[in-house]
């Protein structure tokens, strides 16, 4: 169906003039003038339009979801392989680890292994949080990619008693 603006109804009156009366959307004749098999191919139309509007914006939906999932793989991937040119293993004869995203500096004979506990020198922060003294904190990463200066982690946390082995 065409869309034509202010179509009327255009069906004969009584007087046998032509009907003045504005139709709109899928309607082929004004509400007087119109038959039932009128209305049905309105409704026709009209649940047609609907439908394949609802199954439009779907696929719309549908694909962009699927785009933006794959952008954020894409960017994931880019970020790893930016991780792995400038991650750092070892400064100046030291280890090198992250802990709680912050990078530190090992001096220990033993290297530490991802998920060691360890002791992390107090800091600003951490004296508001957990009072004076060091916090206990967990290797997330072996290296770091930060470029600063790092501190030194302060020694190995004791180990819990809740722990198997």
């Amino acid at each position: 169906m065409t869309y034509q603006p202010n179509r009327t109804c255009g069906r004969p009156t009584r007087s046998g003039n032509p009907c003045k009366i504005r139709i709109s959307s899928s309607d082929v004749a004004c509400g007087t003038h119109a038959t039932e098999q009128d209305k049905a191919v309105a409704e026709a139309h009209q649940r047609g339009w609907s439908e394949g509007y609802t199954a439009g914006s779907e696929s719309g939906a549908s694909f962009s979801k699927s785009h933006v999932e794959w952008l954020e793989r894409r960017v994931k991937e880019l970020e790893e392989q930016l991780d792995s040119t400038r991650r750092v293993y070892e400064a100046n004869g030291c280890q090198v680890v992250e802990v709680g995203g912050y990078g530190y500096r090992w001096r220990g004979r033993d290297p530490l292994e991802v998920g060691d506990r360890v002791l992390l020198p107090e800091n600003y922060v951490s004296r508001l949080r957990n009072g004076p003294g060091p916090t206990v904190g967990v290797v997330n990463k072996l290296g770091t990619t930060y470029q600063g200066s790092l501190s030194d982690i302060v020694g190995r946390a004791p180990a819990t008693g809740d722990e198997e082995g």
